[in-house]
Protein backbone atom coordinates (compact mmCIF):
# COMPACT_ATOMS: atom_id res chain seq x y z
CA UNK A 1 0.00 0.00 0.00
CA UNK A 2 1.47 3.31 -1.08
CA UNK A 3 1.94 5.91 1.65
CA UNK A 4 2.46 9.65 1.20
CA UNK A 5 3.76 11.92 3.94
CA UNK A 6 3.76 15.72 3.78
CA UNK A 7 5.60 17.90 6.25
CA UNK A 8 7.17 21.34 6.54
CA UNK A 9 4.06 23.31 7.38
CA UNK A 10 3.88 25.93 10.06
CA UNK A 11 3.23 29.56 10.89
CA UNK A 12 4.94 32.21 8.76
CA UNK A 13 4.57 35.93 8.29
CA UNK A 14 3.31 37.42 5.03
CA UNK A 15 6.16 37.54 2.54
CA UNK A 16 7.85 34.57 4.13
CA UNK A 17 8.72 31.18 2.69
CA UNK A 18 8.16 27.52 3.43
CA UNK A 19 9.28 24.34 1.74
CA UNK A 20 6.95 21.36 1.89
CA UNK A 21 8.38 17.91 1.20
CA UNK A 22 6.29 14.97 0.05
CA UNK A 23 7.83 11.59 0.73
CA UNK A 24 6.70 8.04 0.04
CA UNK A 25 8.28 5.49 2.36
CA UNK A 26 8.68 2.20 0.56
CA UNK A 27 7.79 3.58 -2.88
CA UNK A 28 9.58 5.41 -5.69
CA UNK A 29 7.99 8.74 -6.47
CA UNK A 30 10.08 9.23 -9.60
CA UNK A 31 7.73 6.95 -11.53
CA UNK A 32 4.60 8.97 -10.79
CA UNK A 33 3.12 12.35 -11.42
CA UNK A 34 2.77 14.21 -8.13
CA UNK A 35 0.38 17.02 -7.36
CA UNK A 36 -0.04 19.51 -4.56
CA UNK A 37 -3.49 20.57 -3.40
CA UNK A 38 -4.69 22.82 -0.64
CA UNK A 39 -7.93 23.29 1.22
CA UNK A 40 -8.94 26.23 3.36
CA UNK A 41 -11.85 26.02 5.82
CA UNK A 42 -15.17 26.25 4.02
CA UNK A 43 -13.58 26.00 0.58
CA UNK A 44 -13.15 23.17 -1.87
CA UNK A 45 -9.81 21.49 -2.36
CA UNK A 46 -7.75 23.38 -4.92
CA UNK A 47 -5.09 21.91 -7.18
CA UNK A 48 -2.15 24.30 -7.18
CA UNK A 49 0.80 22.46 -8.71
CA UNK A 50 1.90 19.19 -10.24
CA UNK A 51 4.98 17.61 -11.77
CA UNK A 52 5.10 14.72 -14.21
CA UNK A 53 7.11 11.56 -13.63
CA UNK A 54 10.86 11.63 -13.99
CA UNK A 55 10.74 9.05 -16.79
CA UNK A 56 8.55 11.40 -18.81
CA UNK A 57 9.45 15.04 -19.35
CA UNK A 58 9.08 16.21 -15.75
CA UNK A 59 6.88 19.07 -16.82
CA UNK A 60 5.28 21.28 -14.20
CA UNK A 61 1.97 23.04 -13.74
CA UNK A 62 0.94 25.91 -11.49
CA UNK A 63 -2.43 27.43 -10.82
CA UNK A 64 -2.78 31.15 -11.41
CA UNK A 65 -3.05 31.72 -7.68
CA UNK A 66 0.49 30.48 -7.02
CA UNK A 67 2.29 30.93 -10.33
CA UNK A 68 5.48 32.92 -9.93
CA UNK A 69 5.60 32.31 -6.18
CA UNK A 70 5.62 28.51 -5.79
CA UNK A 71 7.98 25.99 -7.36
CA UNK A 72 7.53 22.23 -7.51
CA UNK A 73 10.60 20.04 -7.90
CA UNK A 74 11.93 16.53 -7.44
CA UNK A 75 14.97 15.12 -5.72
CA UNK A 76 14.94 11.51 -6.86
CA UNK A 77 18.02 10.68 -4.79
CA UNK A 78 15.97 11.58 -1.71
CA UNK A 79 12.74 10.13 -3.15
CA UNK A 80 11.04 13.42 -2.38
CA UNK A 81 8.93 16.00 -4.18
CA UNK A 82 9.11 19.54 -2.85
CA UNK A 83 6.83 22.53 -2.99
CA UNK A 84 8.83 25.69 -2.41
CA UNK A 85 6.49 28.49 -1.40
CA UNK A 86 7.79 32.05 -1.54
CA UNK A 87 6.17 35.42 -0.92
CA UNK A 88 3.42 33.80 1.08
CA UNK A 89 0.14 35.63 1.50
CA UNK A 90 -2.58 35.27 4.14
CA UNK A 91 -4.83 33.75 1.48
CA UNK A 92 -2.33 30.89 1.15
CA UNK A 93 -3.42 29.69 4.58
CA UNK A 94 -4.72 26.14 4.15
CA UNK A 95 -3.99 22.50 4.71
CA UNK A 96 -1.65 21.35 1.96
CA UNK A 97 -1.86 17.84 0.56
CA UNK A 98 0.41 15.77 -1.63
CA UNK A 99 -1.31 13.61 -4.25
CA UNK A 100 -0.21 10.67 -6.37
CA UNK A 101 -2.37 9.44 -9.24
CA UNK A 102 -1.70 5.88 -10.34
CA UNK A 103 -3.52 3.81 -12.93
CA UNK A 104 -5.76 2.32 -10.26
CA UNK A 105 -6.12 4.85 -7.43
CA UNK A 106 -5.37 8.29 -6.05
CA UNK A 107 -3.21 8.47 -2.95
CA UNK A 108 -3.21 11.35 -0.48
CA UNK A 109 -1.03 12.35 2.40
CA UNK A 110 -2.41 13.40 5.76
CA UNK A 111 -1.95 17.09 5.03
CA UNK A 112 0.21 19.76 6.62
CA UNK A 113 -1.11 23.06 7.95
CA UNK A 114 0.28 26.28 6.53
CA UNK A 115 -0.74 29.48 8.30
CA UNK A 116 0.33 32.87 6.96
CA UNK A 117 -0.32 35.60 9.48
CA UNK A 118 1.35 38.56 11.11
Amino acid sequence: QLQLVESGGGLVQPGGSLRLPCAAPGSSLEYYAIGWFRQAPGKEREGISCISSSDSDGSTYYSDSVKGRFTISRDDAKNTVYLQMNNLKPEDTAVYYCNLKSQVADYWGQGTQVTVSS
